[in-house]
């Protein structure tokens, strides 16, 4: 079977992405699949919450401009069966520089075709940055899917509608033909406020079986894992959190398996 790739994307900040792309890799990798992790946030918070130093030079910023490739760029983590291609400031300069060459959309998807071909994985996890800049639209032209972590929260469903035009008019212009929504998760869940549960039903109205049955609670544990370096489920396994991704990835896993 060849790699699925599955962007995680949402433009708006602080909606659980990176913690989303962290812990389904590191609970996909736990049962079993062969993960990379693709770190293309300038941020480079998927990298340090896995427990890497963000080093100068790391990221895939040089391969994307025509340099090298990304297989001998991609790092061990502690964690078997999951491997990241690390993220670094670096990237923040891609969108001026991608935005002025050839084929300036496909350029992730020439470069990930060797590491697709390598067999080396099973899923391709790519943590976008909090935007629809360049680098984005790379992930989205680059991918089978997009995961979307949307906050419970009245702004939640402005991101969705966006998402959704950008994604028409990149199958409108023959740039990625297959693009499609693969999921939708709720994070920041609160089941005690009447907010919580009114975003829920408001997004499952509109979106249908697209938004997965686990919702991603309000956590301590989830917020603390970061700053040690570790996936929840390895940070604190008999979390709230961690039972939260361990069933998010039975799920991701379940519509992979439906869709190959």
């Amino acid at each position: 079977m060849p790699a699925k790739v599955i962007a995680v994307a949402n433009q708006k900040g602080g909606v659980g992405k990176t913690t989303t792309a962290v812990n389904l890799s590191a609970c996909l990798a736990a049962l079993g699949q062969r993960v990379l992790l693709f770190d293309l946030d300038p941020q480079a918070n998927a990298t340090s919450g896995v427990g890497l130093e963000k080093i100068e030079g790391a990221s895939a910023y040089r391969v994307l401009l025509g340099e090298g490739g990304l297989l001998e760029k991609i790092k061990s983590t502690t964690y078997e069966r999951l491997e990241i291609l690390p993220g670094e400031v670096d990237l923040c300069a891609a969108d001026i520089e991608i935005a002025r060459m050839e084929n300036h959309l496909q350029r992730l998807t020439l470069a990930l075709k060797p590491v697709l071909d390598s067999g080396r994985f099973d899923v391709v996890l790519i943590d976008c940055p909090p935007s629809l800049g360049i680098l984005t639209l790379n992930a989205f032209t680059a991918s089978d899917g997009l995961l979307v972590p949307l906050q419970c929260e009245y702004y939640a469903l402005e991101g969705i509608s966006m998402m959704n035009r950008v994604l028409g008019q990149l199958r409108d212009a023959g740039v990625n033909p297959r693009l499609e929504i693969f999921g939708v998760v709720m994070t920041m869940f609160d089941g005690r406020t009447k907010l919580s549960n009114e975003v829920v039903g408001e997004v499952r109205n509109l979106l249908g079986a697209r938004v997965f049955e686990t919702m991603i609670p309000r956590s301590t544990k989830l917020a603390e894992a970061p700053s040690f370096g570790k996936p929840i489920i390895h940070y604190d396994k008999y979390s709230s959190g961690s039972a939260a991704y361990e069933l998010l990835a039975q799920e991701v896993l379940e519509r992979l398996s439906a869709q190959s």
